[in-house]
């Protein structure tokens, strides 16, 4: 008998905790056109990193093109090292195996910076070990960034 009390117990907690995570907005799945089943749609806007000093850096990542398995990263943060030059920082995998690259997009009052991060080509049939590692790679803007927001891509 306490083992069933037990149990109604913990089933009643987890569904307070459940239903306590935020507001039915969030959690109701909608249907329409796109979405006929009524899934829960993630958020559609990427993050909005924010401003950090430049000595908050982690392990510099120097740009890699020809990465294997890139996918768009979101940067948690950004440092103005110079008028044209930033530095954005990220989790990924070790630099031994893992690299990252970046494209800028910019207009006068925004740079959208889509990070890609990877396999490296000379790592492709390595073993590597899953560890996060927080990374700094630098990025080169065309144009001094001046009052312009940064914003991910991802």
């Amino acid at each position: 008998m306490r083992f069933l009390a037990a149990g109604v117990m913990l089933c009643l907690l987890l569904v307070g905790c459940s239903s306590a995570t935020g507001s039915d907005e969030e959690t109701t799945p909608t249907r329409s056109a796109t979405n006929p089943v009524g899934l829960v749609q993630p958020p559609s806007a990427p993050p909005v990193p924010h401003e950090v000093p430049v000595g908050d850096v982690g392990t510099m990542f120097e740009p890699t093109p020809d990465l294997l398995r890139a996918t768009t990263t979101p940067f948690e943060s950004w440092s103005r090292v110079s008028p044209n030059t930033i530095a954005v920082h990220f989790v990924t995998g070790t630099p031994e195996c893992y690299g990252a690259d970046a494209t800028v997009d910019e207009t006068d009052t925004t740079v959208t910076i889509e990070l890609r991060t990877g396999t490296r080509p000379d790592a492709a049939d390595k073993s590597c070990i899953m560890v996060a590692v927080y990374a700094t790679m630098q990025v080169t803007l065309a144009s001094p960034l001046g009052n312009r927001t940064i914003l991910n891509a991802a």
